[in-house]
């Protein structure tokens, strides 16, 4: 660290990574720069379908599809390829990569050894005020995924002030460094400009740093128009799964007490607590089934009553699993409108298992913020629901979409609770309904 890099938000949740070209409409582009030194290569590479399962399932097989369904899958995204040949080209496609402008972050991108293309990309929050002990543990995670991921090569860059970014910055290189990986350049980037770690030579890395348009350079605008976008920063992406409020947060309550009396009548026309709770689980996995083939038609499902029903449903762990096994990745888009929408109308006590399922379809679908979020939704709502934890662990650990299949086949399943004749903790339901007693019914 030298003079004219001054010296460098909360502890990271642990990272945000995020694989773009899944999301890429057939667009192809290259951008170049003269200007600087380039850090090497930055080319998004295809992401992969995802792997997870809970400790309430048997462990996954070979990924089969989910029941017959009308709708055909979506059209293999075509590879979103932008080259880029400056420090500026590189930091313009970092927002994309993240999914939002990232401000007071640490991030770190891995490169291919041979190609030079990006194999990921993951951020943390600096920590503020500075310290010593939390920026060693950021730079420790990151040696580990770089080094689970088997990558050789990377660049970093700190957005934010030198008294922030300097101390996670100095801790970083010496990680990297004890882990063979090889750090290109070492960026802190603030108000439009830039300054290198690496580079003493003031002819390109002058004191004052180097200015940078990130959103007007060649490469972001190609992102951008192969769908590729980036929001203003992480809290307009975490906005966009915010619960509904006004008319319609009071619509979502009064629908959800009624779709808990709807429950409570399944229940009461049964001949005992085993069969009640088979009713329920079958009207939920048809509710499910049918809002699935809903999205997967390009439609959505706008009735309270249900959005209401699938929430209240998805607390029965049968449900839920049997909603997991039917996340084909050939509709990753249309499943996340749909778990999107269900997390942002669930009452709370209802949040954990659609913001779950959000979760894993981001991760499978390359959005690391996103199921960062969708997990924080989760366990805001539940510490100690095992599914948030289990997909946190994996996207924290830096796994690739490709290591996330679907626990298991919707018939399996089925057949799993059959044999073991578990069924659905019902109290979240039985807790809610104790709330909801005092709302007015609607």
């Amino acid at each position: 660290m030298t003079p004219n890099q001054p010296a460098g938000e909360k502890a990271p949740r642990t990272n945000d990574i995020r694989t773009t070209t899944q999301r890429a409409k057939a667009h192809a582009a290259k951008a170049q720069d003269s200007k600087a030194q380039p850090p090497g290569k930055a080319q998004p590479t295809a992401a992969e379908p995802a792997k997870a399962q809970t400790s309430k399932a048997r462990p996954p097989g070979k990924i089969q599809p989910a029941a017959a369904e009308p709708a055909a899958a979506e059209p293999a995204a075509a590879e979103t390829r932008i080259r880029v040949g400056s420090v500026a080209g590189f930091l313009a496609v970092v927002p994309h990569l993240l999914g939002f402008h990232p401000a007071r972050s640490m991030v770190v991108v891995g490169l291919n050894q041979r190609r030079g293309r990006i194999v990921l990309g993951f951020r943390y929050d600096l920590p503020d005020p500075p310290d010593a002990a939390k920026s060693r543990d950021i730079a420790q995670h990151a040696a580990s995924v770089l080094t689970q991921r088997r990558v050789k090569i990377a660049i970093a860059a700190g957005y934010g002030p030198g008294t922030l970014v300097t101390p996670v910055a100095e801790a970083l290189r010496v990680a990297l460094l004890g882990a063979g990986i090889t750090l290109h350049d070492l960026l802190r980037v603030q108000d439009g400009r830039y300054w290198s770690y690496a580079c003493q030579d003031p002819r390109c890395c002058p004191p004052d740093g180097v200015p940078f348009d990130g959103p007007a350079h060649p490469a972001a605008a190609a992102l951008a128009a192969a769908g590729i976008t980036a929001r203003p920063d992480r809290a307009t992406l975490a906005g966009s799964l915010a619960p509904v409020t006004g008319p319609a947060a009071e619509a979502m309550a009064r629908a959800t007490v009624r779709a808990l009396r709807r429950a409570g009548k399944l229940a009461a026309a049964a001949a005992g607590p085993a069969e009640a709770q088979q009713l329920i689980i079958e009207a939920g996995r048809a509710a499910v089934r049918e809002a699935i083939r809903t999205y997967r038609g390009g439609g959505e499902v706008t009735d309270h009553d249900e959005l209401a029903w699938l929430a209240v449903s998805l607390a029965d762990l049968p449900v839920r699993d049997d909603a997991w096994a039917r996340m084909d990745p050939g509709f990753r888009a249309a499943h996340l409108r749909l778990w999107a929408d269900v997390v942002r109308h669930a009452r709370e006590p209802f949040v954990p298992a659609p913001a779950s399922l959000l979760a894993f379809t981001a991760w499978q679908s390359g959005e690391g913020a996103l199921a960062n979020i969708a997990i924080e939704r989760a366990l805001a709502a539940d510490a100690e629901y095992s599914m948030a934890h289990l997909i946190g662990q994996a996207v924290d650990a830096g796994l690739p979409p490709s290591a996330a299949r679907l626990p298991m086949t919707p018939e399996e399943v089925e057949a799993s609770y059959a044999e073991t004749g578990r069924a659905g903790r019902p109290s979240a339901r039985r807790s809610a309904a104790r709330r909801a007693s005092r709302r007015p019914s609607g």
